[in-house]
């Protein structure tokens, strides 16, 4: 387990605005760790409660929920992306209307790895 890669996966999630989303994959890159989608999905569940950080932006490359449709987890994701007003169907968010695009502002003076 890697710390300092778990800080930098943390750090990037908190970025992330209400009522937009990312995908492990994208968060992973503007991490500085390109093709360490699964470590994101890792880190995320390690994230101490203290640091609050919402895990729930976080979706599959395809707008998916990764949790089994129906179960705990992913009913209480839905249920958060909702109060964020991001519209979930299926079990899925259109990443086309609510995905985060970080502009270059954000990218150089938030996340500083």
């Amino acid at each position: 387990m890697n710390h300092q890669y778990h800080q930098q996966i943390w750090n990037t999630v908190l970025q992330i605005p209400v009522g937009r989303v990312a995908s492990y994959g994208q968060i992973a890159d503007l991490a500085g760790l390109p093709g360490r989608a699964r470590l994101v999905g890792k880190a995320l569940g390690y994230a101490p409660d203290s640091l609050q950080v919402p895990w729930h932006r976080v979706l599959r490359s395809d707008g998916n929920i990764a949790f089994p449709a129906q179960s705990e987890k992913s009913n209480l994701q839905i249920g958060l992306l909702q109060q964020e007003n991001v519209a979930v169907f299926n079990n899925r968010v259109k990443l086309k209307t609510f995905q985060w695009q970080p502009d270059l502002a954000e990218l150089l003076f938030k996340l500083n790895y």
